[in-house]
């Protein structure tokens, strides 16, 4: 059986994985969670918070080859991981999440889609150093076919998401090129537009692309499908 570490999304920290987690072990796999830097119960300040410290973070939480799954933003911060230590990524599954485009940031990469859903639910902070997204819109964008309790629990565990890692770009992709890569895109997703998901993972190998029929939060809306297609893609 796989041993998977869960990252999670902007705004999001480990907590986001707590169905989804159970859900594999019933599976026979042994899966984990961490909070990147910055969010969650990690007390890094937004200031301090760079893409290399995300992916610092995950290497360091790695002491063998898992199945490195990444949602949303965290797209980002896993492939930098398999870029600088390939040996230690049995596999990528990228959830719903930003597939990196040597050069461009998230920043840039989420401008360049074909629409901004989730635009309009966030908002920067004064001091420019994070944003959060506003509260009255969270259940329409990202969790609208979740359990209302999901959604409660969500809201009571969301926090800032520092800028700075969303406007580093990863200057370029050797290494990364030669793991094992899949594709969740999620076809309700109204954070990042599935044509935009479809058109990310297109060049990943035929059959590594599978569709959810969820929003841009599975591990909330379908925790035992979610974790039914990852012991798919690992097996």
């Amino acid at each position: 059986m796989a041993d998977l570490l869960l990252i999670h999304g902007s705004c999001h920290g480990a907590w986001c994985w707590r169905d989804v987690i159970p859900a594999l072990a019933a599976l026979g796999h042994t899966a984990r969670a961490i909070d990147l830097p910055g969010h969650g119960q990690d007390g890094t300040p937004a200031a301090e918070v760079t893409l290399v410290g995300y992916a610092e973070a995950i290497l360091a939480a790695i002491d063998r080859p898992v199945t490195l799954v990444g949602h949303s933003m965290a797209g980002f911060p896993i492939t930098l991981a398999a870029e600088r230590a390939p040996g230690k990524i049995a596999r990528l599954v990228y959830l719903c999440a930003y597939v990196p485009v040597p050069g461009m940031s998230l920043a840039e990469m989420r401008r360049a889609g074909p629409r901004q859903p989730l635009l309009p639910a966030i908002e920067l902070a004064a001091d420019g150093l994070t944003f959060s997204f506003r509260p009255g819109m969270v259940a329409e964008k990202l969790y609208h076919d979740c359990p209302a309790e999901a959604v409660d629990f969500a809201l009571a565990h969301l926090g800032a998401q520092p800028v700075a890692p969303q406007a580093t770009p990863i200057a370029a992709l050797d290494r990364w090129a030669g793991v094992e890569k899949h594709y969740i895109l999620c076809e309700q997703d109204r954070a990042i537009p599935p044509e935009y998901q479809a058109k990310m993972s297109a060049g990943f190998p035929p059959g590594h692309v599978t569709r959810l029929p969820r929003s841009h939060s599975p591990f909330f809306a379908d925790p035992a499908g979610l974790a039914r297609r990852l012991d798919e893609i690992v097996s």
